[in-house]
């Protein structure tokens, strides 16, 4: 007996018609029919006569219709209060370097939402999830990263990357005519380079190979200055001010999109970590529309 055949056993004594009752739940005809039949040998009671034209309940149904009444309440009951109980439950959320603003506001009333201070490379952040340290992370990831790991990603945000450039000019700049900083250190900047290598590839852009962690900060506008060509600023989040003499410019043919991916696992059992993700992706609109993203980017199909 599952609580679903007692509410096609409560429409049908509301309705006293399966026609009706089945319009009502939106299931065929059919199968109400033969769920109720199958309630009924659960049972080992008929709970209605019917005959072609009319449905009738049986001494049986109207005796137990009160209480069946009563227990889908207490069910929907249940349903609430756990409701609430995820709403007070932590929801531990890693990030890169980018989060929506209002994170913690659409999230407010399903989930605790406890962002963690630490900020760590994509690569780092989505393995967090796959071990547990947390349970929601926005970075950037592969399709297969996803797969290896069971994890799966909805896509949050995208970052249209642009150019850093010496001097004056602040036009658009062709792909081809740009350069990417890869940096050495693969353990802080794997995922940057793996794009940033795969972009070149593709559109004819130059890899300039450093040591120096000069991928954000004034190390890298030292970069721009010394290869005096536009140089694709990566996504990550940097105070450091721009110097007077560079200008940022655009990137186009084709415009270099980063995805941002809230990324959880698989079969996330948390009815709190799971509000939070409906509230974090409802409604969300990202526009991905004329840019180029990596072969393995689970979102480019969109």
């Amino acid at each position: 007996m599952e609580l679903r055949q007692l509410r096609y056993f409560v429409a049908v004594a509301e309705e006293l018609n399966f026609g009706r009752a089945a319009a009502r739940l939106r299931i065929a005809g059919p199968s109400l029919s033969q769920q109720i039949k199958s309630l009924e040998r659960d049972l080992g009671v008929r709970l209605f006569d019917r005959d072609r034209r009319t449905v009738t309940l049986t001494a049986h149904g109207e005796s137990l219709l009160p209480q069946t009444r009563a227990l889908l309440e207490q069910a929907d009951e249940l349903r609430r209060t756990a409701a609430g109980f995820s709403a007070t439950e932590p929801v531990r959320l890693g990030y890169v370097s980018w989060r929506p603003v209002d994170l913690v506001e659409r999230t407010s009333g399903v989930a605790q939402l406890l962002v963690d201070a630490w900020v760590m490379p994509s690569h780092t952040q989505a393995g967090r999830v796959a071990d547990g340290s947390v349970d929601l992370a926005i970075c950037w990831v592969r399709a297969t990263d996803l797969a290896e790991q069971e994890l799966v990603g909805r896509l949050i945000g995208a970052d249209r990357l642009t150019a850093i450039s010496w001097g004056r000019d602040e036009s658009a700049v062709r792909a081809k005519d740009t350069a990417l900083l890869v940096d050495a250190d693969t353990a802080t900047w794997a995922s940057w380079n793996i794009y940033a290598v795969e972009f070149a590839r593709e559109t004819g852009a130059e890899i300039v190979r450093i040591d120096d962690h000069g991928i954000t900060g004034q190390a890298f506008f030292e970069h721009v200055r010394q290869l005096r060509r536009p140089v694709i600023s990566s996504p990550k989040r940097d105070d450091t001010p721009l110097p007077p003499d560079l200008v940022r410019r655009p990137v186009v043919e084709p415009i270099p999109i980063w995805t941002w991916a809230l990324v959880s696992r698989r079969d996330e059992p948390s009815r709190a970590v799971q509000a939070a993700i409906e509230a974090l992706t409802r409604d969300l609109t990202v526009d991905l529309s004329d840019g180029w993203l990596p072969a393995d980017d689970p979102f480019r199909q969109a």
